[in-house]
């Protein structure tokens, strides 16, 4: 089961899984975005088309489904419309995560659950070197602060309810800055920008010289496969909260990132926004040693490859 499948990583993720001879059962929202990639794709898997707020419903999903595991992806995954409407936010980020574990609390034949949430978890300190899993959650906006709170909630079930013999081993990811091609959200870096140039304008950047750790969508995937593989075999000691972050090269600022693409997209053009913006982060990095040790994951693609891969999916769409 992937809750979020007609979103832009849940997507990748529905055709990944389908590609590898899983029998895939989505469960989310109608796609958010004009064009989406889940209706591009159109894979042949069971939708559900529901809001993970409503318990009842999700529980009777996850009950007919009977997945052996679970990606949780559903959720509100962005800053400013958390702003706007916080409610929401935390509504859907927090107890949309407890009404998915309780549904699999009770679901028979649910081995593992790998609750996907972020690297803006973390209370961020401005440090120059990378969170690690033990460092404390925490978040300014009601984003960040609500995907600690699902975290949390991971937490809790984990130590109550799924420490028995026999019960879903559960495990949260927490990847960086993820782009690739499909994504069309607002209010994201690359839709955003590819938006710009299909208007002609320059994109008016708010944060040009916040650092993020940047990632192909598929890289991050692969670390949720990878983790998702050894919670199905029955590893305990994979049941436990893991970062999926790129190599130190991939910590760059948003200006660097848009002046690389560039490179490989020499219609792209941007500027510094005026004014004053909403609070985010100057600084993150995400410290991915555990998943490298213990998983043997790491990302594939270099940054620029990334951004090359990136750029050329959108120029083949135009």
């Amino acid at each position: 089961l992937v809750t979020g499948h007609t979103g832009f990583k849940g997507s990748w993720l529905a055709l990944w899984l389908q590609s590898l001879g899983a029998y895939v059962t989505g469960a989310a929202l109608p796609p958010g975005t004009v064009p989406s990639h889940w209706e591009s794709l159109q894979l042949a898997i069971p939708s559900h088309e529901i809001d993970i707020r409503d318990g009842a419903t999700l529980q009777s999903v996850v009950r007919d489904a009977q997945p052996e595991i679970v990606f949780h992806l559903a959720a509100q995954s962005l800053v400013r419309p958390s702003y706007q409407d916080p409610l929401q936010t935390w509504s859907t980020n927090v107890m949309g995560t407890a009404n998915l574990l309780e549904a699999c609390r009770t679901a028979p034949g649910t081995k593992a659950v790998v609750v996907v949430t972020t690297d803006k978890c973390y209370e961020n300190q401005e440090w120059p070197w990378g969170y690690r899993e033990s460092d404390r959650l925490g978040g300014h906006d009601p984003y960040s602060a609500s995907k600690a709170g699902a975290e949390l909630v991971a937490a809790s079930y984990r130590s109550a309810f799924f420490h028995l013999p026999g019960a879903p081993l559960i495990a949260t990811a927490r990847a960086g800055n993820v782009i690739g091609g499909s994504d069309w959200a607002t209010d994201r870096l690359v839709p955003d920008l590819v938006r710009a140039v299909s208007a002609r304008k320059a994109l008016e950047i708010r944060s040009a010289d916040a650092i993020r750790p940047w990632q192909h969508v598929l890289d991050s995937l692969s670390g949720y496969l990878a983790l998702g593989e050894r919670l199905l075999a029955g590893d305990s000691t994979a049941a436990k909260a893991w970062n999926f972050g790129p190599g130190p090269e991939a910590n760059q600022t948003v200006a660097s990132v848009l002046d690389r693409m560039a490179l490989f997209w020499p219609a792209l053009a941007w500027q510094r926004a005026l004014g004053e913006q909403p609070h985010e982060a100057r600084l993150l990095y995400l410290d991915s040693a555990k998943a490298r040790t213990e998983l043997g994951w790491r990302t594939v693609w270099s940054l620029d490859e990334t951004l090359a891969a990136t750029a050329e999916w959108y120029q083949g769409h135009e």
